[in-house]
């Protein structure tokens, strides 16, 4: 498979003592793969816990808010950048520290430590971000050694330690700081403990996102650690876009979920991963022929939003498969894209348009225990080919000896998936995840203080690293969208006017160029320049452009996706070209002939003027005028 990595997260830890003895030691640890590699199948291990870690539980599961009504508690609603299928995974942004420093964090359902790269780390590779310094941040603690966690050598701090089933790992330190979750958050700047990185390895060496954020269930874990300080209710919920809108959303905390949302059960007691009771599935509306307990492997049915795409038993894909082949017998079937994978692609149209799938492709739908059933479209079990203009491939691939039904990300795009650990359910809605917010009327409120960047990404500053008397004749911002570049290309002027409007500033004054591709995204360059009577923008202006779309205070219709400030320069003034200098030195010398010969005439006409208004002789009209002439009389 070309396109993506398969994250095949359902691993485990092979004879492994793990680091840490809270709910942490016994998570899934998520395979990440490059971009462009796909392990044929999840790699599934059994998992041991160390008899040094034995102390305390592997998970809490049952976690409930005592005499506090979850309605009442705030949320944190946070956008999600990046595409599934290009990346791998779904990102969301966090900042860590005072000041903040902002990361791009691999939204994991299937991890419980969130961690990002360490200043000293020397074993970590070049990603999206700069490190984290904990020098720099004036309330971070590290962690120290106690009984319930591993220590370090010097028995001074608690350490962490992760490996992956194909192979890659991280290790570090383990810190407490602020984490503040962005400007459409309810959720004011929290205490929590995280992983500071020392070492990575593999895929997380090479990965450009720059650490995970775990949701799984550990006491580690983010939405245990708010859970269990009553900030939040038991609950979250994940929306991944669709094939032509990327990015999504993602809620930490309760909100009110749509009355259609279809719920089924999720047993935590059973496995520390979020099941759910998958029974059959129905293709064209013709339920397979299988006997239910094909779905009940060890951990039954698993969701992980690490993962890429989904995984059936043997039996199971084998039977899924050839009930879509039969739907879609009259399309040609051509080969996948890498000669490494057998994969069933179909060429559909020399169109790439998704909206007409569900006119070709059958419907799937998801049997629960419950009666219920959860509806999927072609955009979920379906990956466009990389190389065939036109074409699709199934992204559901066969699990191999293992029995595990792993549900990967592809299957829930454009679906609000809701984990409502309190009550042990997990609920799905279809709907366009771009448009989450509005739909749902879910408040974001910022905290008290805008958040900056990193101050040491020199692409993405803020005032704070802007020098203080400069001025700037042109500002370049990079921005990412999440919907394609056949979508946007005819609404280039349109998006143009809005960024103006919300910026206040004359259309003339921006222009958009650069547009270019990247897989389900675009990125395109906003251009903006001076009026034409002010040939500068001041610094404070400048700050305040670059900081409105860093913190995603530029308001855009749902129909553009969401965007991702990337990249941005602030240049002097700008220099005048060869054409240019001529006009002006032309138009310099006709003003300074102008100006001279206008001040030789006045000067004439001054002198005439003065002559006239000067002269001591008056006309002779009469006699009576003559004055006789006295002679000078001697002394």
């Amino acid at each position: 498979m070309a396109v993506a990595s398969i994250s095949a997260t359902l691993s485990f830890l092979i004879y492994f003592s793990l680091p840490c003895s809270n709910a942490a030691s016994g998570e899934n640890i998520l395979h990440q793969s490059l971009p462009g590699a796909r392990s044929p199948r999840p790699m599934v291990f059994p998992l041991f816990l160390s008899q040094a870690n034995s102390t305390r539980s592997v998970s809490i599961h049952h976690r409930k808010l005592h005499n506090t009504d979850s309605k009442s508690l705030p949320h944190s609603r946070m956008r999600l950048y990046d595409d599934l299928l290009l990346n791998g995974y779904y990102t969301t942004r966090l900042w860590i520290g005072t000041p903040p420093q902002m990361f791009a964090l691999i939204v994991d359902s299937g991890s419980t430590v969130t961690y990002v790269p360490c200043s000293d780390c020397e074993q970590c590779g070049k990603h999206q971000d700069p490190k984290f310094q904990p020098e720099m941040s004036s309330t971070y603690q590290p962690v120290k050694c106690n009984m319930d966690c591993n220590c370090d050598d010097d028995k001074e701090q608690c350490v962490y330690e992760r490996e992956y089933a194909e192979h890659s790992s991280s290790k570090g330190v383990l810190g407490e700081d602020l984490i503040s979750f962005g400007n459409e958050s309810q959720l004011t700047p929290q205490r929590a403990v995280f992983g500071c990185e020392t070492v990575e390895t593999g895929d997380l060496y090479s990965q450009r996102a720059d650490g995970i954020i775990g949701l799984g269930q550990g006491d580690l874990s983010l939405v245990d650690q708010l859970v269990d300080k009553g900030l939040i209710s038991n609950s979250f919920g994940l929306c991944y876009g669709g094939m032509d809108i990327g990015g999504g959303s993602m809620v930490l905390g309760g909100f009110t979920y749509p009355a259609d949302m279809v719920f089924t059960d999720s047993d935590p007691d059973r496995s520390p991963y979020y099941n759910i009771d998958l029974t059959g599935i129905r293709v064209a509306g013709k339920q397979l022929s299988l006997n239910s307990r094909v779905f009940d492997g060890e951990h039954g049915a698993v969701l992980d939003s690490g993962t890429t795409y989904a995984y059936l038993p043997d039996a199971a894909f084998a039977a899924f498969e050839e009930a879509v082949m039969k739907e879609v017998s009259p399309l040609k079937q051509i080969d996948g894209p890498d000669p490494n994978f057998k994969d069933t692609c179909f060429h559909v149209a020399p169109s790439n348009d998704v909206s007409g799938l569900s006119k070709i492709f059958p419907s799937v739908e998801m049997m629960f225990k419950s009666g219920q059933s959860w509806l999927l479209s072609p955009e979920n079990y379906l990956f466009r080919h990389s190389k065939v203009h036109g074409a699709y491939c199934l992204g559901v691939f066969p699990n191999g000896k293992d029995h595990t039904t792993l549900l990967g990300g592809i299957v829930v795009r454009n679906t609000l998936v809701v984990y409502d650990r309190e009550n042990s359910k997990v609920g799905f809605w279809r709907t366009n995840c771009s448009e989450l917010s509005d739909r749902l009327h879910i408040d974001g409120a910022p905290p008290p203080a805008i958040l900056p960047s990193n101050d040491s990404k020199p692409s993405l500053n803020t005032s704070s690293n802007l020098p203080g008397e400069s001025q700037f004749g042109q500002i370049n911002l990079d921005i990412q969208l999440t919907v394609n570049t056949s979508y946007l290309k005819p609404r280039i002027e349109e998006l143009s006017n809005l960024f103006s409007k919300e910026l206040d500033v004359k259309s003339s004054q921006v222009s958009l160029s650069n547009l270019t591709s990247k897989g389900n995204n675009s990125l395109i360059r906003i251009v903006l320049v001076p009026t034409e009577t002010s040939n500068l923008f001041s610094n404070e202006t400048a700050t305040s452009i670059v900081s409105r779309f860093t913190n995603h205070q530029i308001q855009l219709p749902d129909i553009f996706g969401n965007y991702e400030l990337v990249n941005y320069s602030l240049e002097p003034q700008r220099k005048r070209t060869r054409w240019q200098m001529k006009n002006i030195i032309v138009v310099t010398a006709i003003g300074s002939i102008s100006v001279i010969v206008g001040l030789l005439a006045y000067g004439v006409w001054s002198m005439w003027k003065r002559k006239q208004t000067s002269n001591p002789y008056k006309p002779v009209d009469d006699e009576a005028t003559i004055v006789a002439e006295q002679e000078l009389q001697p002394i």
